[in-house]
């Protein structure tokens, strides 16, 4: 799900140049600005754009034993480091930034994101930085390289899925979800090294910790960040806890439990990280998957972009199609990839490339329209008008934001109906209900796993001086904690069920962008809704509304040249709040309350 943003290197300089000028720069600084962006510039592109593919190639042929294509990472995510933390490149912009009163704000922004780059790579770190770059290498191709096994027989992930989805054996459950986290094992030494090397590297460049380092990026500080994550929760923990009590009751009797637990079992949910509870509830006329089942996947790809053809948007370059990686692997294939859906900018023009294994499935139908809004969202802003270095989402959830609301979208009953795939019968109150729930399920029980467990989980990680020995624990901790799921039984330090989630190690100190996203997804869905389509919210059809597509590229249109603070009151005319998603559920309250009277809550009623 997370956007993948490279820079290519067909960009001329003349048009880098233009977006960076301002007016209000004296002409004898404005020369030397240019100098120092036309030179950065013209090493920077080619340095990235082999570190670009070297990452494209790394996740699509992953094989067993060959150290070719990790060498080749190696060298080109090495190469790129000593650019990006050249002392020369770091002193400049900071001597830039420290007369920033004849700089635009445009150029402010430019060389702080220089600065934020180098943080990761300083030069004064170097020998530190080159031992994270093997680490994290290292550490990816165990993870995507093993071999998943149930009964001794070779699985993938998916099947893992479908079977944490439909088995109704607990002891069959087990063993599924088991084998989806033997690979934890093997990341425990690796994730501690990584830990480690990724906080020397930022320290080099005054950061206190890799956390902070990211956070940054927010204009945030480590500690403002989570007093936001943790308001998300205080928020909508009154919801979760009704939801929270429906599904204890609810897989205790679809089980056969003889007592109703009072925290939920791991191996009880249909996900493997229990942050997503949708696949419990079926609703009646609604069963996208029996619609979809015999679609071609790429018929599922095409559907998708239809569907931002109709808002206005053009239609997707040739070589993404030819470019991209988007269905499975066959069964006998001698190499593996990574099978977690992404979107790649790989040049910030029209080089633009999805990761994914699409089957025909509800699921990937709404994974196939979320990644597309990734992918709208790069050819949205790459124009002339942004300078390439700030060809990035107004901050990293925004781009989540608008990938997750496109998903929400495509997967309302309207949409669904005016696309063929389900009855256009006006539902019953009863099916209202249940299609509200399988929403919450997914939205609403994803904010304590992201801006809880996850969030908080990787601030210790790098903020303290757990190792080892305490991962397994703390995991646990949080998730009963923020999520009340406990492990089937005691799992000692020798697991590490928290790396089995592979942002933990490719993708580090940044989940809380997912729970930001969701919350301003709402917001974006309750302005279209009401503003924009006069629907309501929870039965909306954005097919065919040009108005909708120039609201979306409106917001997109200027990259991360913009404050997204700003950004949001301005289109939104109000702040990042969590009220759009609260007032969302809100009828859904009442519905569970009902279906909980008489069941025993066993979640404080406040949890901060």
């Amino acid at each position: 799900m997370k956007n993948i943003i490279t820079l290519g290197i067909g960009l001329t300089i003349a048009l880098f140049i233009l977006g960076c000028q301002s007016g209000d720069t004296s002409s004898a600084q404005n020369s030397e600005v240019d100098e120092f962006l036309d030179a950065y510039v013209d090493t920077f592109l080619p340095l990235y754009v082999a570190s670009a593919e070297a990452e494209w190639l790394a996740n699509t042929r992953i094989i067993p034993g060959d150290t070719a294509i990790s060498a080749q990472l190696e060298r080109a995510n090495n190469a790129l480091a000593a650019f990006t933390g050249n002392a020369f490149n770091i002193r400049k912009a900071k001597e830039f930034l420290s007369q920033s009163g004849g700089l635009s704000e445009t150029q402010k922004r430019i060389f702080t994101d220089i600065l934020h780059r180098a943080g990761n790579n300083p030069a004064t770190m170097k020998d530190v930085v080159a031992q994270r770059i093997t680490a994290e290498n290292r550490q990816n191709e165990k993870l995507y390289g093993f071999t998943y096994k149930v009964d001794s027989m070779e699985v993938t992930t998916g099947q893992i899925d479908e079977a944490l989805r439909t088995l109704t054996d607990p002891a069959e459950r087990l063993k599924w979800w088991e084998a989806s986290k033997e690979v934890g094992k093997t990341l425990n030494s690796g994730l501690l090294e990584l830990r480690d090397l990724r906080n020397k590297s930022v320290q080099g460049l005054d950061y206190a910790n890799f956390y902070q380092y990211e956070v940054a990026e927010y204009g945030m500080s480590s500690g403002e960040m989570m007093t936001l994550l943790e308001q998300l929760i205080y928020e909508i923990w009154p919801l979760y806890r009704e939801l929270h009590t429906w599904a204890r009751y609810e897989l205790a009797e679809r089980y056969g439990a003889v007592q109703v637990p009072d925290m939920i079992p791991a191996h009880w949910l249909p996900n493997r990280w229990g942050q997503d509870w949708s696949a419990l509830v079926e609703v009646e006329g609604i069963n996208l998957d029996s619609a979809l089942q015999n679609q071609e996947p790429a018929w599922i790809i095409e559907q998708g972009e239809e569907f931002y053809k109709s808002l206005g948007f053009s239609e997707l370059p040739r070589s993404f199609y030819e470019k991209s990686s988007l269905y499975p692997l066959p069964a006998d294939s001698e190499i593996k990839k990574n099978n977690h859906a992404s979107a790649w900018h790989m040049d910030l023009q029209q080089d633009v490339r999805c990761l994914m294994s699409v089957t025909p499935t509800a699921d990937y139908y709404e994974t196939v329209h979320h990644e597309l809004g990734h992918i709208y969202y790069y050819l949205t802003y790459a124009n002339p008008d942004v300078p390439i270095l700030l060809r990035g989402g107004a901050n990293r959830a925004f781009h989540e934001a608008i990938g997750s609301l496109m998903g929400l979208a495509a997967m309302q009953r309207p949409f669904l109906a005016d696309r063929g795939l389900i009855s256009d019968t006006a539902p019953s109150d009863t099916v209202r209900n249940r299609l509200l729930l399988k929403e919450a399920l997914n939205y609403v029980v994803f904010i304590p796993f992201s801006a809880g467990v996850m969030s908080h989980f990787e601030h210790t990680l790098y903020n303290t001086s757990i190792d080892t020995s305490a991962f397994n624990k703390e995991w646990w901790k949080l998730k009963e904690k923020f999520q009340g799921i406990v492990p089937p039984y005691e799992r000692g330090s020798e697991y590490n069920d928290a790396a089995t989630k592979t942002h933990i190690n490719d993708d580090p100190a940044q989940y809380y962008d997912y729970a930001l996203s969701y919350v301003l997804l709402f917001q974006l869905h309750e302005f279209i809704a009401s503003e924009i389509l006069d629907q309501d919210v929870h039965a909306t059809n954005y097919y065919g509304s040009k108005e909708t597509g120039d609201f979306l590229k409106k917001l997109m249109e200027s990259g991360a040249n913009n404050d997204w603070r700003k950004l949001i009151r301005e289109n939104l005319g109000a702040k990042l709040s969590a009220n759009a998603l609260v007032q969302y559920f809100q009828p859904l309250m009442d519905y569970l309350k009902k279906e909980n009277e008489g069941r025993v809550y066993t979640l404080p009623v406040r949890i901060l």
